[in-house]
């Protein structure tokens, strides 16, 4: 299916609650993914998520985001039409005077689109992984490429987003 290019200019922002499901989707949101407000409203963010995204990177991103972490990651997502875009995201946990964690912010920008190949490569990796170890190999897979950089994963993502090769 056709690649949907997110034009550099794009903030593509949602928020969920504590579960996953969407209690916000700005017009950009909308626009790319191809639904309607009526359409994602209190349905699980999954609704985005392509056959092509690792589990693992998802078990790595609400492991951060659960300890009220923010994390960084490039996502390849699904509109409704069964296109496809990717996205450089950045999630946070919003917080209640308490300190609690009461819900979880996402913006998404436009990737650096000479990354993306070399995420395609690790995110094949994953699912390689995955396939036959589930997705503590794809965990496995993803740390093993991290520390070989000697970076954390948001520096190694963050590093990719602003020079990729």
């Amino acid at each position: 299916m056709d690649e949907i290019i997110v034009a550099d200019d794009t903030l593509i922002t949602s928020k969920t609650n504590l579960k996953g499901d969407i209690i916000y989707a700005n017009s950009d949101f909308l626009k790319y993914a191809g639904y309607t407000t009526k359409e994602i409203l209190y349905k699980p963010h999954n609704i985005v998520r392509h056959k092509d995204m690792p589990k693992a990177v998802f078990k790595c991103l609400w492991d951060y985001i659960k300890q009220g972490n923010e994390i960084f990651a490039f996502v390849k997502n699904k509109a409704k039409s069964g296109q496809f875009y990717w996205v450089f995201a950045n999630i946070t946990a919003s917080f209640n005077e308490s300190k609690e964690i009461i819900n979880y912010y996402s913006v998404r920008r436009a990737p650096n689109r000479k990354a993306l190949p070399i995420i395609e490569k690790l995110y094949s990796s994953m699912l390689e992984a995955e396939s036959k170890g589930g997705i503590k190999a794809g965990v496995d897979t993803l740390l093993e490429v991290v520390n070989s950089h000697k970076m954390t994963y948001n520096q190694l993502i963050l590093h990719l987003q602003k020079n990729a090769r």
